[in-house]
């Protein structure tokens, strides 16, 4: 095979992030998404409806006039705080644009100082969010100390997220870049309304890609790389065609300044990358054929929208990855800096 056309796909979890940036991420997504699951961390985070109407107008803004890269859609997010009350919630059901609220435990990641520190005390919005339909978007760890980076999501699976679906067993969540073995169980031991996104990155590569032959700070990421075994476990999910498994690439870019720092910022930028990174995973696991089900069709199904119209093609044709790309002021490192991929993305 030397061609590969698919609906074109959707990436249920994207950071755009915001200002002179916008023009860069908005530009690689819309190359080869119709729609994007846009994460709401921002500085100040999008907490109500006004917020996340302003940073769709922004996106939109930066949409590429070539005409089959500005219809793309950015769906936006709600951030989940101690402070969101039910009434948000239902503005924001109302409201057409707004597809989820996120769900970051205080502390977990890039921006997530405003997330929840205790999710017992909102059951009026999840009972709202049920009632509503209303996806809550979850980043799967716990955040206390003792507890191992390595281990934080399956604690989390067992602490507080079978809890909360068996308290709500009709809200509907999307287990956020699940990186286990554990996470994979869960979702498929768990009815339909529970699902989950698999990034590039996580599919691509495990700690030793991170830690062996010295810190490699572009492969950080969090939740953190795993071992071999989640990495295949993750792989047999993704091209299984399950329709509770569906694309997420979680490409959340950070200048190489503050990537290449001593405290330097977790995240993977994939975006321009996202599909021929998918594509290989999926053709070296003999399931070429069911990579459109994973990008196209079972976000779309969970989310309740109909398949884009538009298709894609990818080319069994050599590329390498840019080793840096131009990032406002600044410049960004891409996963995968300098490697040759099979896959590329047409652009006709």
């Amino acid at each position: 095979m030397n061609t590969l056309s698919i609906r074109k796909p959707d990436d249920c979890h994207i950071h755009l992030r915001q200002g002179a940036v916008l023009k860069r991420t908005v530009a690689d997504a819309s190359k080869q998404f119709g729609r994007a699951i846009v994460m709401p961390n921002l500085v100040p985070p999008v907490c109500s409806v006004n917020d996340a109407r302003l940073y769709r107008d922004s996106i939109l803004l930066e949409r590429p006039t070539d005409a089959t890269k500005s219809s793309f859609i950015p769906l936006m997010t709600l951030y989940l705080t101690d402070q969101l009350g039910a009434d948000e919630v239902r503005l924001a059901k109302k409201s057409g644009f707004i597809h989820g609220v996120k769900l970051y435990p205080a502390g977990a990641t890039t921006n997530s100082a405003a997330g929840v520190t205790d999710i017992w005390a909102l059951d009026e919005v999840f009972s709202t969010m049920a009632e509503l339909s209303m996806p809550l978007l979850v980043h799967g760890e716990v955040t206390d100390n003792h507890v191992d980076i390595f281990d934080r999501e399956k604690v989390f699976i067992s602490t507080l997220l079978a809890p909360l679906v068996e308290k709500y067993p009709t809200l509907k969540v999307v287990f956020e870049h699940i990186t286990t073995a554990e996470a994979v169980d869960f979702v498929r031991d768990t009815p339909s309304t529970v699902a989950a996104t698999i990034t590039a990155h996580h599919l691509r590569a495990t700690r030793n890609d991170l830690l062996i032959g010295g810190i490699k700070p572009h492969y950080y990421c969090l939740p953190v790389l795993k071992r071999r075994e989640d990495r295949e476990k993750l792989i047999e999910a993704a091209t299984s065609g399950e329709a509770s498994f569906f694309l997420g690439t979680d490409s959340a870019p950070h200048s190489r300044e503050r990537k290449e720092s001593a405290c330097g910022c977790a995240g993977s930028y994939t975006a321009m990358a996202a599909l021929p990174l998918y594509a290989e995973v999926f053709e070296d696991a003999g399931q070429l054929d069911k990579l459109e089900a994973f990008a196209s069709l079972n976000g779309a199904a969970f989310y309740g929208l109909e398949p884009n119209a538009q298709t894609v093609t990818l080319l069994k044709q050599p590329w390498q990855i840019p080793e840096e790309l131009p990032f406002g002021n600044e410049s960004l490192i891409p996963f995968g800096a300098g490697s040759t991929l099979r896959w590329k993305l047409s652009e006709s």
